[in-house]
């Protein structure tokens, strides 16, 4: 008698993380369960790019429902008004002050177990959480990425209290070395024993508002008691290929909706490579301008945001793109170090997710009691009392993070993202535009060179800029049509840490990942 198979797979910017959540699958986890083991995994292995202290934001997808959301980013603690930071011009970037928004990162993962119990009976979380136990103890080799980091921020960060569990012998870390986090391990033994709400409402909880408050921050256990994950309704657009799904307020993800929604209606112009990004660029441009005009707060929107969406909406923005000349861009852009990955369980429900602290390392504060960095998010808030970004307790700012979804017209479904703060909705155009429109491999469509309008950290510049071996072929013609360019290497990790699952409608799935990460992407089958 033969077995029957059915497919699975898994996407994350980091090998062990990826390897992690495939397990997972393969013993008969849902993409759910995968997700939570591989972001518990991710938190230890890309320490630079996430952790615990972090947000999270989930797109799930089953078939033949819509897509639902979970909103795990955090909000302004109760002390973190205008007055808390008065005689300052802005909220500092590092330090404690940076850290003022809660992490709502484990309680996202508790919202979506909730979820994944309702499908089938539920692993335990000890399994769970059991690699990354294992990897904090054992120690993680330092990847590139994460010596980039380092290097970066150690000027800035070394000096801080208890920042020295992510140095080695207080120097810089290097490739290849081996580093251990025994407070992170313990951390993740106690959530296992004790349920994540003990991150809230717990012991774990305890130790952070006595770490957070003895190095100066102003969250309290109070905030963490009051803190819920929240279940959300995506933004959504129609276009001639797909339904297109991403995540409302706080969130860019209007953004990303908006330029795939705009590039649907003027790629049939695109005669050469060139053009192809031309288009995409103008369409950024277009869907920038409106999320910095109305993304904020969900409770300071003065417009709904789907209606942004709407075919009289795409068809006034169509008439400032010109299929000739660049539109002139000074624009203030957004940093930001993330992760997102990407899962499909044998059931076909799938996952896109994506957790951050914000900036490398996010305030740099750490907590010496549960090895715990806590994000920057809050550094996103204005103080200026006008602003649409004005501080407030209880407020959340602006976020870059938006995970992507697709229902294909052809009965695929595509579950897609990449970190890189103001580059996300931008990568994300890029891999989906190159493979559905130009019919490209997913490996492929996300390899290829790519681009990155506006500032990035560091730079004043509000270019285009450009990865050397796409410039190679598109340079002269983009610069005849206006757009001020600059060359970055090839295979840049400038450009963001892009990844997709496909699960086709024949039943056949596909997962990629870029070659700018440390990433791998696998797809097996598993027994019926």
């Amino acid at each position: 008698m033969s077995q029957t198979t059915r497919p699975v797979a898994f996407t994350a910017p980091h090998y062990a993380a990826s390897q992690v959540g495939q397990n997972i699958l393969q013993h008969g986890g849902t993409a759910i369960e995968a997700m939570v083991a591989a972001a518990a995994s991710i938190s230890v292995v890309y320490p630079h790019m996430n952790s615990m202290g972090g947000d999270g934001f989930w797109l799930i997808s089953e078939p033949g429902k819509a897509p639902i959301a979970i909103d795990a980013s955090g909000y302004a603690c109760k002390k973190a008004d205008l007055s808390y930071y008065s005689g300052q011009s802005a909220i500092p970037s590092r330090g404690p002050k940076a850290a003022l928004t809660m992490a709502g990162a484990v309680a996202g993962w508790q919202k979506a177990l909730d979820i994944s119990k309702t499908w089938q009976s539920p692993l335990p979380l000890s399994e769970l959480l059991a690699p990354a136990i294992g990897q904090a103890e054992w120690g993680i080799e330092v990847t590139q990425s994460l010596q980039d980091a380092s290097d970066k921020t150690f000027d800035d960060l070394s000096t801080i209290p208890h920042f020295e569990q992510f140095l080695i012998k207080g120097k810089r870390l290097q490739k290849g070395k081996i580093l251990k986090l025994p407070a992170i391990a313990k951390t993740l033994n106690k959530l296992a024993e004790n349920g994540l709400q003990d991150f809230y409402q717990g012991e774990i909880a305890q130790a952070l508002a006595d770490d957070l408050h003895a190095a100066g921050s102003p969250i309290t256990l109070e905030d963490l008691n009051a803190y819920e994950a929240k279940l959300v309704t995506p933004l959504s657009v129609d276009t001639s290929v797909a339904t297109l799904y991403n995540l409302p307020a706080p969130t860019q993800g209007i953004a990303s909706l908006l330029i795939l929604a705009l590039f649907d209606k003027v790629q049939h112009l695109a005669t050469t490579e060139a053009e192809f990004v031309h288009l995409l660029v103008e369409c950024t441009k277009q869907a920038f301008i409106k999320r910095n005009q109305f993304v904020g707060d969900a409770s300071r929107l003065s417009v709904d945001l789907q209606s942004l969406l709407s075919a009289e909406s795409i068809v006034t923005m169509l008439a400032d793109i010109n299929v000739d000349t660049a539109l002139p861009w000074p624009h203030e852009a957004k940093p930001g170090d993330t992760i997102w990955m990407g899962a499909c369980d044998s059931e076909g429900r799938m996952v896109s997710y994506i957790q951050s602290i914000y900036w490398e390392f996010g305030s740099g504060v750490v907590s010496p009691q549960t090895g715990i960095v806590w994000n920057n998010r809050g550094t996103s808030f204005s103080l200026t009392p006008d602003s649409l970004q004005a501080l407030a307790p209880g407020m959340k700012p602006f976020h870059t993070l938006n995970p992507a979804f697709a229902e294909l017209k052809d009965g695929s479904r595509l579950s897609y993202g990449t970190m890189g703060g103001e580059g996300q909705p931008q990568t994300q155009a890029a891999l989906f535009a190159r493979y559905i429109y130009q019919q490209k491999s997913l490996p492929e469509s996300i390899r290829q060179g790519r681009w990155l309008l506006g500032r990035t950290w560091g730079d004043e510049s509000h270019n285009l800029k450009i990865e050397q071996d796409l410039a190679d072929t598109i340079q002269a013609e983009l610069t005849a049509k206006g757009h001020d360019i600059a060359l970055v290497d090839s295979c840049n990790e400038l450009m963001g840490h892009a990844g997709a699952v496909v699960k086709r409608a024949d039943g056949t799935v596909t997962a990629a990942t870029d070659p700018r990460s440390d990433g791998n992407a696998f797809a097996a089958h598993v027994l019926d």
